[in-house]
């Protein structure tokens, strides 16, 4: 069977601009594999559609831009511009224009009027799809998936996606503009009264990762991840590299701005207990508030139970004591009886510091009771009836937010990619790799180039049609 596809060019006005022969090929069916198109076959057609289309629209664009206040201007030469697009990179003559004279002109004499139409020489649809696969795997794997699916195998590499991604997650950066750290800086309280009802509470979970350090190999560096749930609304992920930016808070608060939080919303920080991710937590609105989370609370617990256990082998009466108090300890955490809870624990302090014993790890259990006691009065404040909160259905723990640092930080920056990184790159990673996981990249790059949304629109209306 012969195959021969044509391309048929129209105007606006209806017109036939041009006709051209993309390919012609020849089909001998003998089995499974030759039934349609093969992949090489449909990269190559894709690519010789995509230079004829991309030529004609660029030539038509360059003919309604070619005039100055009324003046045609004279054509003074080309050089050769290499456009990056989903389907193969098209080569295009960048034709250069003479300015007309003007007194007291000191910039050049020549213009380029494609480098308005493509500034940056790659599709936004590329550059978005580069940035996507380049937050969930890595730049090589990232480049070599593109390229085994389309036509893009020359010019595809782990260097040109790694520039691509962190090139998008620093004009995100820049888009940070707000700098505030809480919603009460520069504001009235009379204000917050005439702020329509909130939707509802918002939850938002922090704890932090480390990384391997590239500049110092025998170091890592901390990362802050965090996830916010709204009652109504969609999860949203925030990332960012300790440290690194010197006013966190404001991150957080643009994070908060961006998912319709006012300054009158109930927002509820869960974190570890950690000094960092507590004091990010602080004053961020006049109706937030920081919990501990109960999960390492309980964490904590276990491990000075099972102390108590293994001291109990050596003196039975000594470690069922200290097990009673530990469960007395828990009980009272649990309902909110801090001052009672953190008697108990001076207690049991007192008691194991006085129990004659040989149990080998008594010194180290001492040490865990008083970490325990000092983490416990260092987060007081943010010690609640944990009970309450669990019967009327809120949350109490922060496990959301440690499949939250699994997902964010593990599956590409350490457990499966032993890799190092510099705290710039690190950073810039994390800001696409969140809007990739809970779906918001697209929206992005929808803002920046309103075409991709109008496109997705039109798909749509196809498809429902069909």
């Amino acid at each position: 069977m012969q195959v021969r596809i044509v391309m048929e060019l129209i105007g606006d006005d209806g017109e036939e601009i041009g006709r051209e022969i993309i390919a012609d090929m020849t089909k001998i069916t003998t089995g499974a594999e030759d039934l349609g198109l093969s992949l090489a076959e449909g990269k190559a057609l894709l690519a010789g559609l995509q230079q004829k289309m991309v030529e004609t629209q660029v030539n038509l664009w360059l003919a309604e831009n070619r005039e100055t206040d009324g003046r045609r201007l004279r054509h003074k030469g080309y050089y050769p511009v290499t456009f990056h697009t989903l389907f193969g990179d098209v080569r295009l003559r960048s034709p250069r224009y003479a300015l007309p004279e003007s007194e007291g002109r000191n910039g050049p004499g020549t213009v380029s009027p494609l480098r308005q139409l493509i500034p940056d020489h790659i599709a936004p649809e590329r550059l978005y799809l580069e940035t996507r696969w380049a937050s969930l795997v890595p730049y090589a794997a990232a480049a070599e998936l593109l390229a085994d699916v389309l036509p893009i195998d020359c010019g595809i590499n782990a260097t040109t996606v790694r520039q691509h991604a962190l090139k998008t997650a620093a004009r995100i950066e820049r888009e940070l503009t707000e700098e505030r750290v809480s919603f009460m800086q520069d504001s009235c309280p009379q204000d917050w009264t005439n702020l329509p009802i909130p939707d509802g509470r918002i939850v938002i979970g922090l704890d932090g990762g480390y990384i391997r350090d590239r500049d110092d190999r025998k170091k890592n560096f901390e990362l802050i991840v965090g996830r916010s749930l709204p009652e109504d609304g969609e999860p949203r992920y925030i990332g960012f590299v300790h440290g690194y930016d010197r006013k966190p808070q404001r991150r957080i608060l643009d994070h908060l701005k961006k998912q319709g939080v006012q300054a009158n919303q109930d927002i509820t920080f869960i974190t570890d207990g950690g000094e960092e991710v507590r004091s990010l937590a602080e004053m961020i609105a006049p109706a937030s508030e920081h919990v501990l989370d109960w999960f390492h609370i309980t964490m904590r617990i276990t491990v000075l139970r099972q102390f108590a256990q293994g001291l109990r082998h050596h003196d039975k009466e000594a470690g069922n004591g200290l097990l009673d108090m530990l469960t007395r300890i828990k009980w009272y955490l649990w309902h909110g009886n801090t001052y009672r809870a953190r008697e108990e624990i001076d207690w049991l302090l007192d008691d194991a510091e006085a129990t004659e014993t040989d149990y080998p790890n008594m010194k180290k259990f001492l040490t865990v009771i008083g970490e325990f006691r000092f983490y416990i009065g260092s987060n007081h404040a943010s010690l609640i009836n944990y009970g309450e909160r669990y019967r009327s259905g809120e949350r109490i723990s922060s496990a959301f937010v440690e499949a939250t640092v699994n997902a964010v930080v593990s599956k590409r920056f350490a457990k499966k990619q032993q890799m190092q990184w510099s705290r710039t790159g690190a950073h810039l990673l994390l800001q696409t790799r969140t809007q990739t996981l809970d779906g918001s990249l697209r929206s992005t790059f929808e803002k920046w180039y309103p075409g991709m949304a109008n496109d997705n629109h039109r798909n749509s209306d196809n498809q429902s049609a069909a």
